[in-house]
This record gives structure tokens, C-alpha cells and sequence, in this order.
């Protein structure tokens, strides 16, 4: 949208096809197939992007393995209930007593189901408030997070595994 400082997953793609890189939705989730070193990979991404980005990098084993386990996610969702994923840009401090919800009184919005690694898995209801209950999860971990949808994991490992 718009045009100044406007971030265009595609066509940062496109200018880094070197790394064999694939777009996964519209929030700038890439998959990298190409071997690079995680600094090389943030450099080449600062300087395709319109401004200063925290860029989480993972490793896409780690990715493969969390879908092909499904742990915290076994089963078909409800359809009134997001699955997500949320990635700390590094190892939490600390970790909160889960599973958890928010808000904590009342029908729960977010649902925070468990922590592995830098990953925090949980569940949402479709509502405005879910973004700043989201936004906590820095404070909670002690680290920056970024938030995908279950579904842009999975199609990310399909990518990785070569099925995509």
C-alpha cells in the first residue's frame, strides 16, 4: 500500500533470486533455499528493505520438525480459533507459567499453549484486542517476537521439504 517506504515481498524476491528465495503470504515471510550465513542473509535483507527491520532468521529444520511433530497443534482446529506461531528473536530470559490466557478473567481471547526454543505456540480468537494481547509476548519472553499464522509455517516447511 502506498508508495513511499512501501515493502514489497516480491520484489525484494525478486532482487535477491540469488538465494533462491520464496515469499510465503503478505507479512514478509521468506524462505531462503540458497546456504547463507544468517549475517550475510540480514545484510542482503537491510538493504532491500525501505527501512530499518528487525529480521528473525531460523533455521528451516526447525520449522520441518515443529509441523511434521504437530504437538501443540494435533488435530483440526475450530474454525473460530487461530493457530499461531509466535518466533523470539532469540532465546526467552524467561518463560511464563502456561498454558495462559488473555485476558485472564472473562472469555479468553489469546491462549498461550506452550514455549520450545524460540518458538511460542498458542491459539486466537478473531478480535481487535488480540494484537496488543500479541504485543505482550516481548515483555512476557524477554525477547522481540514475531507473530505467523500456523498455516504459513506449515507452508513454509512444505517449501523447505521441497514440496512447494
Amino acid at each position: 500500500m502506498g508508495g513511499h517506504r512501501a515493502f514489497r515481498p516480491t520484489a525484494v524476491c525478486e532482487q535477491l533470486a540469488r538465494l533462491d528465495i520464496v515469499n510465503i503470504g503478505a507479512a514478509g515471510t521468506f524462505v531462503v533455499r540458497a546456504p547463507i550465513a544468517r549475517t550475510e542473509l540480514r545484510r542482503a535483507l537491510a538493504r532491500k528493505l525501505p527501512s530499518k527491520t528487525d529480521v528473525v532468521v531460523c533455521e528451516g529444520r526447525d520449522f520441518i520438525r515443529l509441523v511434521s511433530e504437530r504437538r501443540f497443534f494435533p488435530g483440526s482446529p475450530r474454525p473460530d480459533l487461530i493457530r499461531f506461531v509466535s518466533v523470539l528473536s532469540r532465546r526467552a530470559r524467561s518463560a511464563p507459567t502456561m498454558p495462559m490466557t488473555f485476558p485472564a478473567r472473562g472469555r479468553w481471547l489469546l491462549k498461550i499453549l506452550g514455549a520450545e526454543g524460540r518458538f511460542v505456540f498458542g491459539l486466537y480468537r478473531r478480535d481487535m484486542k488480540v494484537i496488543g494481547y500479541l504485543g505482550a509476548l516481548d515483555r512476557l519472553f524477554g525477547a522481540r517476537a514475531t507473530t505467523r499464522n500456523w498455516n504459513t509455517i506449515t507452508a513454509s516447511a512444505r517449501v523447505l521439504a521441497g514440496q512447494g
